[in-house]
């Protein structure tokens, strides 16, 4: 049986949400200089960044840097030391950090920060259940998410062309983390004993 989840936002909430995102990545194709550009109404903040020639990782991680409660992380490959860094000193500094990881994290042939952020007590998760856990998604003090083709890896920095965005809106934050609570609970806690091949 196939069961399809469907969130919607109030209607006219849509109309402004969609303009501001197509005012800000028209806005970015046009940016010579590479800089993020944000795009603002009353209630609506996105930043947009495209790789190559933008900066998505330290973007990433100034926001991992601003989180003040909790950050929850969905990633399909994850191997970038900078922002593995960044959630482990904001768990250093009190942030409530959850991470849920597709199982190619732990096989041992892929290379990953997972045993990097075991070591330092964030909390993982192995999302086994899907052929592949694609998300690429961070949510930050129920009110930001992070989304886009970005994998946190030094490739997608360096040699893809990838596109991440970051919306602060409570709304839509709150329909992400539905999700990724969700995928927790069809994901299986990591133990040391993932590490011991």
């Amino acid at each position: 049986m196939l069961y399809l989840l469907h969130y919607t936002l109030p209607l006219f909430k849509m109309p402004r949400l969609f303009l501001l995102l197509c005012i800000a990545c028209l806005l970015t194709s046009c940016s010579r200089h590479g800089n993020t550009i944000e795009a603002n109404n009353n209630d609506t903040r996105i930043q947009v960044c495209f790789t190559p020639g933008q900066d998505c990782t330290a973007m990433l991680v100034d926001e991992i840097n601003a989180a003040q409660k909790t950050i929850e992380v969905q990633a399909y490959s994850f191997t970038s030391y900078p922002i593995a860094k960044a959630l482990v000193h904001a768990q250093a500094r009190g942030v409530d950090v959850e991470v849920i990881l597709d199982k190619t994290q732990f096989d041992g042939l892929h290379f990953s920060v997972a045993p990097y952020l075991f070591q330092h007590n964030i909390s993982l998760l192995e999302d086994d259940t899907v052929n592949i856990a694609h998300n690429k998604v961070m949510i930050f003090d129920n009110n930001t998410v992070e989304t886009g083709s970005f994998n946190f890896t030094k490739a997608a920095q360096m040699q893809n062309a990838e596109n991440m965005l970051i919306i602060h809106n409570a709304e839509v934050a709150q329909v992400y983390l539905a999700n990724w609570q969700e995928r927790k609970r069809q994901s299986q806690e990591v133990t040391q004993a993932k590490f011991q091949n």
